[in-house]
């Protein structure tokens, strides 16, 4: 059997473990050992997975991950997110919509430390779907906005999954991390808009609340200090070149622990849960790693990124046109696969090929982050939708897919607005010293 082939069949057994619900890592790991053996022999690919394990682990870039996760579990088990929330709502939450307004402005903030689409979902869910409901918000409107809101959670820096990019591609984290800011933002703000012209249209979506006093406002913003503390010390130093990403996620989380315990908002029981629920996420992206560097050198022997990447280049056909192709595939595989399976089976091959056609590493990146965040909006994957479904159990999933329609539009505007103008993402990683 030829290495091509057996690349290929290597590809399709993963796809149908991930299609089975096998753990990533363990698909991973599993085909990527089979494979080696296959094509050189078993004493070669049990070297390999003896070895790789420390190797990738022991990486110096991949101690930002950690730091990072523990960053957003203080701030999260610490409660912040709430008074949060209120402050978001002191502001915009009696325009027509501000409650959902406030409930995606809130998300993108949270995002900014969390970095995690689950993190964002479930805080968000517990803490605006209640007041939502108590204003007789439209049950579609208020979980439609949760699922969009926590879609940023993975765009706006810290983005784990960015890092993971980073780690995979060998592009710069730091870069990668601004690159994420100005489409997150942008996002947002489509968001908002969207909710203020379907609200116009019918205001029986959104009850108009009451509008709070000017001290109130002020008083608001001394409880969301926090957030823009760390952001600005942890993002505005990779920014301006002070510190590394894995300095700066030991300032974040050194700084969010600090400010936690000098404002006796984290417990004993709260530190506790904090390191155990890091230490969980740390060691199965870790894993997961570990499976795609193993896969990596399979599908590497197998030859089959350099015979793609030859035949793209024969193809009659532009690059525009290659990338429109590459990105269809690519929602197709969301609406099946979570996005680090994605990230893992396809980047292999996808990446050579996109640095072959001139494309920028970066804006890939926040590109591949756009469509995943489609993904997680679409049946029959939709893991923010569960997400929400698991939180308010009155409220059917089916509802809650069909109520996220119009977000999807207007992140799929997103997309085309950052494919046709990639400065949107690559003019403040181009400035950073």
């Amino acid at each position: 059997m030829s290495p091509e082939l057996v690349g290929i069949v290597g590809i399709v057994v993963l796809l149908l473990l991930f299609l089975i619900r096998v753990p990533v890592a363990i698909s991973l790991i599993l085909v990527g050992t089979v494979g080696l053996a296959i094509i050189r022999d078993w004493e070669s690919a049990l070297v390999q997975l003896g070895t790789t394990p420390f190797s990738t682990a022991s990486s110096y870039s991949l101690s930002v991950i950690p730091l990072f996760i523990l960053m957003g579990m203080f701030l999260s088990y610490s409660g912040f997110g709430r008074d949060l929330y209120i402050a978001v709502d002191a502001w915009i939450g009696h325009i027509k919509g501000g409650l959902a307004m406030t409930t995606i402005g809130t998300s993108a903030l949270f995002s900014a430390i969390s970095g995690s689409v689950n993190a964002t979902t479930a805080t968000m869910a517990r803490i605006s779907l209640p007041e939502m409901k108590k204003y007789r918000y439209d049950d579609a409107l208020s979980t439609s906005c949760v699922a969009a809101g926590g879609t940023l959670g993975i765009l706006i820096p810290p983005s784990v999954i960015l890092v993971l990019y980073g780690i995979l591609t060998m592009e710069p984290i730091g870069k990668l991390l601004i690159a994420g800011l100005v489409p997150g933002l942008l996002q947002m703000a489509l968001f908002m808009l969207l909710i203020y012209f379907m609200v116009w249209r019918n205001p029986s979506l959104a009850p108009v609340s009451e509008k709070k006093s000017f001290m109130v406002k002020v008083k608001s913003l001394s409880s969301i200090w926090p957030f823009v503390f760390l952001f600005a010390l942890s993002i505005g130093g990779i920014y301006f070149g002070y510190f590394t990403p894995t300095e700066a996620g030991g300032i974040g989380a050194f700084g969010a622990f600090i400010l936690t315990v000098l404002t006796r908002r984290l417990s004993w029981e709260d530190f506790k849960a904090s390191l155990n629920e890091t230490t969980r996420l740390t060691a199965a992206i870790f894993f997961i790693i570990i499976g795609a560097d193993v896969f990596s050198k399979f599908l590497a022997l197998s030859t089959i990124p350099v015979k793609i990447t030859q035949y793209v280049s024969e193809l009659n056909l532009s690059a525009t046109g290659i990338l429109l192709l590459i990105l269809a595939v690519y929602l197709i595989l969301g609406l099946f696969l979570e996005g680090i399976a994605i990230f893992v089976l396809t980047l292999p091959v996808v990446y050579p090929l996109i640095t072959m056609l001139g494309f920028d590493g970066v804006w890939f990146g926040v590109v591949m982050i756009l469509v995943m965040n489609i993904g997680l909006l679409t049946p029959p994957m939709g893991l923010s939708v569960y997400i929400i479904s698991g939180v308010v159990k009155y409220i059917p999933a089916q509802r809650i897919f069909k109520g996220v329609i119009p977000m999807l539009c207007m992140m799929v505007l997103c997309l085309v607005l950052i494919v046709v103008f990639p400065e949107i993402v690559t003019f403040l990683p181009d400035l950073m010293k």
